[in-house]
């Protein structure tokens, strides 16, 4: 028989909150956090808007010993290193990141596990830039026997940053959480896009399951509001359209085919996960159990690779969702909320809403679906650990959020089971299913 998995620990680090209590309050009465971007100049831009992390600072969620190495982090690394510190204090975890005053259960590191969720990480323009600027032909124009090919020592290339490679390297996230807490179980980086922390959630439930660990650290942090990340995105027509002085709310809809886009957000979210009589013995808060988990591909992704035309419905995310029921021992009628992607793309959402619709049957139209990328904009792949936390707060305080964006008219009077789902633009999808 496999092993009980729960949820210890929350880590929610989004342009909304910096820890859970603030993320509770924030998604139970719909707070929104999309503004004018901060960090760079957007005006060049069509989309100037992006879900920002203000708080904390990095420095102040490392050991002191290890803070020279902040210098090596890009921002992705920072939100996950962030959230994992956000959500082992939220577990009353002692790691090796711990200060030696702090309090909590001591954890064991060789059963103690890592999975992260990552994208493609975007260089510091800055960086960059001066780089290649000391790579130009006379006329100014880029010249690649200039950058890395003439004498040692004068190259273009060379006129980097020391270590800069370092910073760029998906799997730095869980290189960093790892160091840091102590966390010598098993590890692994998933990148696949906006569904890449449900995966690598579904991977640490699966580690513990089969009793490779006690317990996991799992989740994803990314960070696209920079000028290579923003670029990249309004190249792909998949951005709303907003100046620093639009309402977000009119242009990114979610499940409204006269929505524009979506808009990018940053955010890291981490779940402590623990078998769940670990967990009883040394008397953790329990938030929910991870019931079930599936993952799936879809041939027609809503930008298709081949010459593929999309489907009225997502027939990948409609086996992860049947999948994970079944792995849940549920039925569609067992499910009383839903925490979709729905990031404002009228094609995908579209196609997301026939799979939820056929997977749970009548089921659907009778529960609330909550939806946080208009909120805290498209995190990425970050976005399911988001969702995770959310719905394990409201499974604990049995409270649906204000406004959901679809809502019944008589919704449940109690949350037993919650239904996490994500399809991602490149077809990758995921389902996990919460219980109270």
């Amino acid at each position: 028989m496999k092993r009980s998995v729960v949820i210890t620990g929350l880590g929610p680090i989004c342009s909304i909150a910096s820890d859970a209590p603030s993320f509770q309050i924030a998604v139970s009465s719909a707070q929104r956090s999309i503004t004018p971007i901060e960090s760079f100049d957007p005006s060049a831009f069509r989309a100037q808007l992006a879900g920002q992390v203000t708080e904390p600072n990095i420095r102040d969620m490392v050991p002191k010993p290890y803070r020279k190495a902040t210098k090596v982090m890009a921002r992705d690394t920072e939100l996950a290193v962030i959230a994992a510190k956000a959500a082992a204090d939220d577990a009353g975890l002692k790691t090796r990141g711990s200060e030696d005053d702090d309090s909590g259960f001591t954890i064991d590191p060789a059963r103690s596990g890592c999975n992260i969720g990552a994208g493609l990480i975007a260089c510091d323009t800055a960086e960059l830039s001066r780089a290649v600027a000391t790579a130009a032909n006379d006329d100014g124009s880029f010249s690649d026997s200039k950058w890395g090919t003439i004498e040692p020592g004068s190259a273009g290339m060379n006129n980097l940053p020391p270590l800069w490679l370092l910073k760029y390297l998906p799997n730095m996230l869980a290189c960093h959480v790892t160091i840091i807490h102590g966390l010598e179980g098993p590890s692994n980086t998933i990148m696949g896009a906006e569904a890449g922390a449900l995966l690598s959630i579904g991977e640490s439930m699966r580690i513990i399951e089969r009793d490779d660990a006690d317990l996991c650290f799992a989740g994803g942090a990314e960070s696209r509001v920079n000028p290579h990340g923003l670029l990249r995105w309004e190249l792909s027509d998949k951005l709303a359209t907003a100046t620093t002085a639009d309402d977000p709310a009119d242009s990114c809809k979610p499940y409204d085919p006269s929505s524009q886009g979506c808009f990018l957000g940053e955010a890291g979210g981490m779940l402590v996960i623990e078998e769940a009589t670990h967990a009883q013995n040394r008397n953790a808060r329990v938030y929910a159990t991870l019931a079930g988990f599936a993952a799936t591909q879809s041939l027609t992704p809503a930008l298709p690779i081949f010459d593929d035309e999309p489907t009225d419905s997502d027939e990948g995310l409609e086996r992860a969702i049947t999948n994970a029921l079944k792995d849940a021992n549920l039925t569609p009628g067992d499910i009383d909320i839903v925490y979709p992607l729905a990031v404002g793309i009228p094609e995908l959402d579209a196609r997301e809403a026939g799979a939820i619709e056929s997977a749970l049957g009548p089921r659907a139209d009778q529960i609330p679906w909550i939806t946080l990328t208009d909120k805290v904009g498209n995190t990425l792949a970050a976005h399911g650990a988001i969702a995770a936390a959310a719905a394990a707060l409201a499974l604990s305080s049995q409270t649906i959020p204000d406004s959901p964006t679809r809502s019944p008219s008589n919704p449940p009077n109690e949350l037993r089971n919650a239904l996490v789902c994500t399809p991602s633009l490149a077809g990758q999808c995921a389902a996990l299913v919460l219980s109270r």
